[in-house]
């Protein structure tokens, strides 16, 4: 469906697992992210932006080098120093708190960015925008005070369940996954902090009344963590988001607040992701809508189709005034009949087509076909421009 509406592409002339956004699939990824950007902004976020490559001693800070060496691609050397591309934001976000002393009354502080990373997948594992090797993540790490945990995992809980409510998904399974028994792995922190950090994030769970799945033996091994997985039109469970508890780097960069008892106390941080992937989120919008995306997301969100030439300037007019209240429109003035240009437009599943002869020039309106309920008539061309707006600022899930 995404090659059919020219919505992205995946490169493997110049690298496989590379996606290259063509002009309609960037328009929805910036749809998407603008929409992000307000909530966060909303919700007390402060955006960030960090480098894609880091010398080699930040991942073996990190504890990356080691533990994760073989998913990042080999090092490069510059002047006799070792570089690495990013396999995660963290250590950068960190290096951002750590560039002043915070003190309690600081935090929490919350970091967001929309961050592309890179990782050495196998090309036996790649799977279309599911699975590639360059992707970027909605990432944010909370940094606060033991007492603070519980509201800012209350608060992700909220915002991720907002985010899907907005893209029209409701088959959405959490996974709490915790240390459990299992003692195959080398986990980090005391078993007191491990009681403590699972009980909080079972805690937001139950107080929503979320149905959740307690995976044993499925923590990371520096914490326990809340996985967002979304089924898609067939019926396949995807992992986007994650909420995650981190024992490990706080200690590994030696992160520091001072308290109310003027002391130097150790922060919790927490990982957030929402869309997880930008990539797969979109791959699962595609098959989701299977193309026919809300008016809000929809790359195109009317196409205007004169029926005579003499009619190509007023359709001209009623593009550039629609374009100025800020939607997405194109004009049909190719020398076809009008039937196969709503055939053309149907098929490229733009959500209202905007019929105009010369009846719509002298009267000022336009002639409105909608996607799947077809011509719902006339309307005054303002009258149209404010049903698409308000569809737009609502965000609304289906175009009526």
């Amino acid at each position: 469906i995404g090659k059919e509406l020219d919505l992205f592409s995946i490169q493997d002339q110049y690298g496989a697992g590379l996606v290259f956004w063509h002009p309609k699939g960037a328009v929805i990824r910036k749809a998407m992210e603008d929409y992000l950007y307000e909530e966060l902004n909303s919700r007390g976020y402060t955006f960030v932006y960090t480098p894609h490559i880091a010398k080699r001693d930040l991942w073996v800070t990190s504890g990356h080098d080691q533990s994760y060496g073989d998913s990042m691609f080999s090092p490069v050397k510059l002047e006799e120093v070792e570089f690495r591309l990013k396999p995660m934001n963290c250590p950068f976000h960190i290096g951002i708190y750590k560039s002043q002393q915070r003190s309690y009354r600081d935090l929490p502080q919350r970091y967001a960015e929309m961050g592309t990373v890179y990782r050495a997948e196998l090309s036996g594992t790649l799977h279309g925008l599911m699975r590639v090797r360059g992707f970027t993540v909605d990432d944010a790490h909370l940094f606060c005070t033991p007492e603070q945990v519980p509201k800012e995992i209350d608060d992700c809980l909220d915002f991720v369940t907002e985010v899907f409510r907005t893209f029209g998904f409701e088959k959405v399974k959490f996974e709490l996954s915790v240390k459990g028994s299992d003692t195959s792995k080398q986990w980090l922190g005391t078993d007191e902090d491990w009681a403590y950090a699972e009980g909080q994030l079972a805690t937001a769970l139950d107080a929503r009344a979320i149905p959740y799945e307690r995976i044993e033996g499925e923590a990371a091994f520096y914490g326990p963590k809340i996985d967002l997985k979304i089924e898609d039109a067939i019926g396949r469970l995807w992992q986007l988001g994650t909420v995650q508890w981190d024992f490990n780097l706080p200690e590994r960069f030696g992160l520091e607040y001072v308290g109310d008892d003027n002391k130097a106390h150790r922060p919790v941080m927490v990982h957030r992701a929402l869309f997880g992937s930008v990539e797969r989120f979109f791959g699962i919008l595609i098959e989701q809508y299977t193309g026919a995306f809300p008016m809000w997301l929809a790359p195109v969100q009317a196409a205007v189709l004169p029926i005579t030439d003499r009619v190509n300037d007023y359709a001209e007019h009623v593009a550039r005034s629609l374009r100025q209240a800020g939607l997405r429109v194109e004009t049909n003035t190719r020398g076809e009949k009008i039937g196969a240009k709503i055939r053309n437009a149907q098929l490229q599943k733009v959500p209202f087509m905007l019929v105009c002869g010369d009846r719509e020039m002298e009267e000022g309106k336009v002639a409105v076909r909608e996607r799947s309920r077809g011509d719902i008539g006339a309307m005054p061309l303002e009258e149209f421009r404010e049903l698409a707006l308000r569809l737009v600022r609502t965000r609304a899930l289906v175009n009526e």
